[in-house]
């Protein structure tokens, strides 16, 4: 992972698409995060390493996929070595076994883009993979369940390109980890290996510690319309459920510790929390937002 300035490396993502897809695009992740709740401060920075862009909708993904990489790899862009597949897969791959397309600028190997979808409907669950084919090989283009709220009504920045909104990444990741699972990161974050959902979570509480009270006080109607639009049916259901996983993390010092460490060598890289802060920050979310959605679902 490297230390990098949201603003600058977003205005490289966004000067090396193409005008037309640009609009076909959501950061999301701590890089979007930055952006919008570190940008009085310009000269502050996150550590990540993968820029994950999000195409949208689901049936222009794949096309815009492929213009998307055809121009990078144009410029010079490379993809990255994937351990896990030595090279690109072929027609005969099976979707799900197909590399993800990463791909890190001309002049660093600090920093990849990696691209994703949302899923078509409501109806898709899990993780979904549609088949991108481009020269040289095929590619896997995943879709997670709750991308779509990341995608939901995003903020167009100055540099023509958007940032989902950080009150709709904390909600996406929320549902997707309803408990701590056991799953862990493929890599280690500074020498230590974490489960996925302690950092997905512990994400959540950074964009809660850097979001003020009177914004975290009007998430709860945000979230509302993000879930009844991207769950027309599911919603009711969702929004019973959605503080479930971030109990469990606050109530368990071990895994409340572990999303601690992420989120110091994260995003809260330039504005570092004791582990007492990030609680506080993960009750006063539940106060203010989480239980009052949780109401609207019974």
């Amino acid at each position: 992972m490297s230390d990098v300035a949201p603003r600058i490396v977003l205005a490289r993502v966004a000067s090396a698409v193409p005008a037309s897809v640009r609009k076909r695009i959501v950061i999301v992740g701590s890089l979007a995060a930055g952006y919008q709740l570190l940008e009085e401060d310009r000269t502050l920075t996150v550590r990540t390493k993968d820029i994950d862009c999000a195409l949208f909708p689901r049936v222009a993904a794949v096309d815009a996929g492929k213009r998307v990489a055809k121009r990078l790899l144009n410029a010079g862009w490379r993809h990255r070595p994937d351990p896990d597949h030595g090279t690109p897969g072929t027609a005969r791959t099976a979707v799900e076994s197909l590399p993800v397309v990463r791909l890190l600028p001309p002049d660093s190997d600090d920093w990849f883009i990696e691209l994703l979808t949302v899923p078509a409907s409501e109806k898709e669950t899990g993780k979904r993979w549609a088949r991108l084919d481009l020269d040289g090989g095929h590619y896997g283009l995943p879709s997670f369940e709750f991308m779509s709220l990341a995608a939901f009504r995003p903020t167009k920045t100055d540099l023509g390109i958007y940032c989902a909104r950080p009150e709709m990444m904390a909600l996406a990741l929320l549902l997707e980890h309803p408990k701590i699972k056991p799953e862990t990161m493929g890599g280690l974050i500074e020498g230590r290996k974490i489960m996925r959902s302690n950092k997905d979570l512990g994400r959540v509480l950074a964009i809660a510690r850097l979001s003020s009270e009177e914004a975290i006080l009007s998430w709860p109607a945000a979230w509302e319309k993000g879930l009844q639009a991207c769950f027309p049916s599911r919603w009711p259901r969702l929004a019973r459920s959605v503080g479930s996983g971030l109990r469990r993390l606050l109530d368990s010092p071990p895994d409340l510790e572990e999303a601690h460490h992420t989120c110091v060598y994260g995003l809260l890289r330039s504005r570092p929390a004791t582990v007492e802060q990030l609680e506080i920050a993960g009750r006063r979310l539940l106060q203010d937002a989480v239980e009052r959605v949780e109401r609207l679902g019974r």
